[in-house]
């Protein structure tokens, strides 16, 4: 089932504690998959595999800025990247989305990297499109 996000309304979907497994670019549009996507009817939480696809998105416009531990821990320092870098090099980290944010054409993620099992480092993902933002729901 696909689920069109309307950027003027609530927002259908959560993604908070969604892992992506697999990020992938072609035609450009930018695919998110993940292992769970939330919804909420009548009160109860139920929980779809699934995928985010980012139509009309355009990476040289997107980037993630990487820290080398979890925000709100004391100093911190880190780098950014463009979003097709982070692709290529961290292609086989597990990352777990803790907040999202919608405003405009741009969509931001604060996530938690995770490494070999060591403790998560935080990363903020910026993704610009100019299209429809699809949540392609598995039920």
């Amino acid at each position: 089932m696909d689920c069109i996000h309307d950027r003027n309304s609530n927002i259908l979907f959560s993604l908070h504690d969604s892992r992506v497994n697999k990020i992938k670019y072609h035609n450009n549009t930018l695919t998110l998959k993940v292992h769970k996507i939330f919804q909420f009817v009548d009160d109860e939480e139920k929980a779809y595999p699934g995928e985010i696809c980012f139509k009309d998105c355009d990476v040289d416009l997107c980037n993630v800025l990487i820290f080398n531990k979890t925000l709100g821990e004391g100093r911190f320092n880190g780098k950014s990247i463009c979003l097709q870098q982070f692709m290529d090099e961290y292609s086989g980290l597990d990352f777990e989305i803790i907040t999202e944010g919608y405003f405009g054409n741009t969509t931001t993620y604060t996530v938690w990297l995770w490494e070999n099992g060591k403790a998560p480092v935080s990363a903020i993902m910026y993704i610009w499109n100019s299209g429809d933002m699809v949540y392609r729901v598995e039920k």
